[in-house]
């Protein structure tokens, strides 16, 4: 197996380009996770709304408000959609949206510009504020602002100190932003202001050991989180096949490492999600196709990763991408890209144990993403290929049934559906 394009988080692994750019400008220069995109649809775009002085996000810049989704029905939602600006038939920006908790329908809303290469988004515990990476040479964190009303307004941006941002997550506290930078393989550790707005950043770690898997060529930090008891924090090096915990000071925003955790040779893990008991997490490893049940520590911090296990998705790499838990625990969901499929899983023992059920069909291409609605009631997937979102319902025993048709979403790389 030769991992070395890497279509696991998508399109800018195997090409040259510089994505540090507007949405106006052509990509050059980061190490390409775009080049498995040729062709892509561009999908029915959002309708964009901005200010005809808007421009990309810097520090201190706020572009005006955004205004939210229309009005609906009590049991409407919000939605935001993650996307490439940089991207032939990407998006303009975060694109916004509303969907309905009862029957998953989404109903289209406007974009919010001035963000660039938004390919990772995460809510503030308050709800007031959303951030998202800029998925770019030059990497940075932009912070948004969610209005009382439901409008939007871009705060500002932050460097990341890194290149290529994938994944961004904000600490239980609501004080500290931390986001992963993939192609240079370092985490980064940003101060949040009482309004939401990012300070500059407190922290950058990068892992430098052990040396990278086979093919890897260097570290490739793809996610950061913090563990359920808010002791840890969590990143998943793809390069290094290795999981690392830190400690962070909360109050100087530093991180210190405690522990790391070795998955096999050139496995490749990616994502991980933690059951709500807090002493397990589940580990999708992209390049090897595995799930892997690990233990966790809280007291210690120590991960302990079991055997890997099927995805169900029968012989070769299907390049699973990303896990999701259901907020009882019950089920675990994975997204398969390769297969075009999501894996159902039941938990079993306390979380201890993963017991494979079936795969269906996402009903799109390469889903990159996977999200549950905040009752678990739902299931959407971000379809990177076919630029569009599906949706499922979730049944009491966790059977996923199509909810409509797809929901057109220029290179749709995240969804991250609102309460």
């Amino acid at each position: 197996m030769n991992p070395a394009p890497h279509p696991s988080s998508g399109p800018d692994r195997s090409g040259p380009g510089d994505l540090s750019v507007s949405a106006s400008a052509p990509a050059s220069g980061l190490p390409s996770r775009r080049g498995l995109l040729g062709g892509l649809l561009a999908g029915a775009a959002l309708a964009t709304v901005a200010p005809a002085h808007a421009a990309p996000a810097r520090a201190g810049a706020r572009p005006a408000p955004v205004p939210a989704p229309p009005a609906g029905p009590r049991a409407t939602r919000p939605l935001l959609l993650g996307t490439y600006t940089s991207e032939a038939g990407g998006g303009a920006g975060i694109g916004t949206a509303a969907y309905d908790s009862g029957t998953g329908a989404i109903t289209s809303g406007p974009v919010i510009t001035g963000v660039e290469n938004p390919s990772y988004l995460a809510p503030h515990p308050s709800g007031a504020t959303v951030y998202a990476v800029a998925e770019q040479g030059a990497g940075a964190v932009t912070a948004v602002a969610i209005a009382p009303d439901g409008t939007y307004e871009v705060l500002g941006s932050r460097p990341t100190g890194g290149s290529g941002p994938t994944h961004l997550s904000v600490h239980p506290s609501g004080r500290w932003l931390l986001s992963a930078n993939y192609s240079s393989g370092s985490v980064a550790v940003h101060p949040i202001a009482g309004d939401g707005s990012l300070g500059e950043r407190t922290d950058l770690v990068t892992h430098s050991s052990p040396p990278p898997g086979p093919g890897q060529g260097g570290p490739h930090a793809h996610q950061v989180v913090t563990s359920p008891d808010g002791g840890h924090v969590i990143a998943v090096d793809l390069g290094t096949d290795t999981v690392y915990t830190y400690a962070l000071d909360a109050s100087a925003g530093t991180l210190t490492e405690v522990s790391r955790a070795a998955l096999a040779p050139g496995s490749g893990p990616r994502h991980l999600a933690f059951h709500p008991g807090g002493r397990f997490a589940y580990l999708a490893c992209e390049l090897d196709n595995t799930m892997v049940v690990c233990g966790y520590d809280p007291a210690t911090g120590v991960l302990t990763p079991g055997p890997g296990q099927s995805t169900g998705t029968g012989s070769g790499t299907s390049y699973p991408a990303q896990p999701v838990v259901t907020g009882d625990g019950a089920y675990v969901y994975l997204a398969n890209r390769g297969h075009n499929s999501l894996t159902r899983y039941a938990v079993e023992s306390d979380g201890a144990v993963l017991r494979l059920l079936d795969t269906v069909p996402v009903g799109g291409d390469w889903p990159r993403q996977l999200a549950l609605s905040p009752d678990s009631s739902l299931l959407f997937a971000a379809n990177q290929r076919s630029s569009t979102v599906t949706v499922f319902g979730v049944g009491p025993d966790g059977s996923l049934t199509a909810a409509g048709a797809p929901f057109p979403a220029p290179v749709a790389v995240c969804v991250l559906p609102l309460p």
